[in-house]
């Protein structure tokens, strides 16, 4: 439930950063830099608290996160300049992008993984990441709320784009009461380790420096900036694009369920790489579409298997390391990817500010290419425990 209530503030959050920022008087290059500086900030405290998780409970820790959630979302509805703006970007947990990259994230994969069995470990991660794709899809369409509040009942969009962000802190608020739910003695999963990596730290730093290539270039097309190019080159408004991002939302959060029966048969790696590659091409071809529908259509194809490894990669990265290891792996391997995406949507609005082209999706495709060919080449035969042996029976639980 807190997954769902974070990922819908996510949803609309997303959409609203840049045309509240734009509607500040910020140009498209600031607006990069300011989701640069959230992924940034994001990277840093996941590592943080991936390190020193053994310290507290990991409920003391989600706690702790919903509460600088909060202060998040009422600096943004309260404060409007550049600077300070920047600053709440850099410690706090705005998201700008698609998927879940703040620091709850390694918290409850690591959580997950420690009380279920290893052959059910793809399917609860499956329905994790679907529960919180599908309201972040609800969050997307309901950011064409500020436009409607506007025409109808007479107040500024910004006024209306300010309350939104209130909103995201009160369902920090929400997410925190679920998390207090938490008993301590499930919350840390039996004894928290009181080491980082030691046996998986090759693994470990192999998949992050991977994951930060796949990250880097998927940097370029985080939802924010590719808003903005809908608007941009078709002129698309925001509620469009809030009704666009719920549908490809909805697609992304049921592949979930379709890549674990897929990893079933023919194993996490060969899932991870197999779909998103095609997912990639559809990346390239955007830009290079005449006209809005064909884009659209190819955001939606897109869509259906770009996220088909978020669940895989989860449960891959929890069943090759020790279970001692998790927490510091969770950590280890999401922290490259938010700096790495951190560094490209700055680049991107770069781009986006000298053409209309869209050449960021042309570069986010390639580099994602890159990722899955070297990924596939070096782990191959690095297999989960669950895949050594014959393949057991599905259970009605996996079903």
């Amino acid at each position: 439930m807190a997954k769902g209530l974070r990922g819908f503030g996510d949803g609309f959050v997303s959409l609203l950063l840049p045309a509240y920022l734009l509607k500040l008087g910020f140009t498209p290059f600031q607006v990069g830099v300011i989701a640069t500086t959230t992924l940034l900030g994001s990277g840093i405290m996941t590592l943080g608290v991936g390190l020193q998780a053994w310290r507290l409970h990991y409920r003391t820790w989600l706690l702790a996160a919903t509460l600088l959630m909060a202060a998040t979302g009422l600096g943004f509805a309260l404060l409007t300049g550049f600077w300070p703006l920047m600053l709440i970007a850099l410690v706090g947990t705005l998201n700008p992008s698609s998927g879940d990259v703040s620091v709850f994230l390694p918290l409850e994969q690591s959580l997950l993984s420690h009380i279920v069995a290893d052959r059910r470990r793809t399917w609860v991660m499956a329905r994790y990441s679907l529960v919180g794709t599908l309201l972040a899809a609800f969050g997307s369409l309901f950011a064409a709320v500020p436009a409607m509040a506007a025409a109808r009942a007479g107040i500024s969009t910004l006024a209306a784009i300010q309350a939104m962000f209130v909103l995201y802190a009160l369902l920090a608020i929400a997410a925190a009461a679920v998390y207090r739910g938490l008993p301590r003695a499930e919350a840390s999963a039996g004894p928290l380790p009181k080491v980082a990596l030691h046996r998986s730290k090759k693994t470990v730093y192999t998949l992050a420096a991977l994951f930060s290539l796949d990250a880097f270039g998927g940097g370029f097309v985080v939802q924010s900036l590719v808003a903005l190019w809908l608007y941009q080159r078709f002129g698309l408004s925001l509620s469009v694009a809030g009704a666009i991002f719920f549908w490809t939302g909805v697609l992304t959060a049921f592949s979930y369920l379709v890549a674990a029966r897929i990893a079933r048969r023919i194993g996490l790696l060969r899932t991870m790489v197999f779909t998103h590659l095609p997912s990639s091409v559809c990346l390239i071809l955007i830009p290079f579409m005449p006209q809005v529908g064909y884009a659209i259509a190819l955001l939606f194809v897109r869509s259906a298997l770009s996220q088909m490894d978020v669940p895989t990669r989860s449960s891959y990265v929890m069943a090759v390391v020790p279970p001692e290891e998790r927490p510091a792996a969770a950590s280890v391997t999401s922290v490259p990817r938010s700096l790495a995406s951190a560094v490209s949507p700055v680049l991107a609005g770069w781009l986006l500010g000298l053409s209309p082209f869209g050449w960021a999706f042309v570069a986010g495709g390639v580099l994602k290419i890159v990722y899955d060919l070297l990924l596939l080449a070096m782990f191959h035969q690095v297999r989960p425990p669950e895949e050594q042996g014959p393949p057991a029976a599905p259970s009605r639980a996996d079903t």
